[in-house]
């Protein structure tokens, strides 16, 4: 395996965690699939929807997200909502994010 092969399969494994804390904390507010996206995006968090889809469904059945179907400009739309386990949840993820952040800090 290359550098650049090397690299680039270590940055996924990075960016892993990342998405997870990335998406709970973008759905304390209700979004459907693509708004999602399209605001982790702007935030510089690029996530393919075939990443997004499976995070999502998965984050649901651990009981972390709530969702229902709705209509929105004659099309029916999936809304996302953190749950109130996900709200705990990522309450302490972020504050195990800032602890492994600072550390990471002193040894880089």
């Amino acid at each position: 395996m290359g550098e650049t092969e090397q690299f680039e399969a270590l940055r996924l494994e990075l960016r892993r965690g990342s998405l997870v804390l990335a998406a709970l904390a973008r759905l304390r507010t209700e979004q459907y699939g693509y708004s999602l996206r399209v605001a982790l995006a702007e935030d510089g968090i690029e996530m393919e929807e075939s990443t997004l889809y499976p995070l999502l469904r998965r984050l649901e059945s651990q009981g972390l997200l709530t969702s229902e179907w709705r209509e929105e400009d004659k099309r029916k739309k999936r809304f996302y909502r953190l749950s109130p386990d996900g709200e705990g949840v990522l309450r302490r993820l972020h504050e195990e994010w800032k602890r492994i952040s600072a550390s990471l800090e002193r040894v880089l």
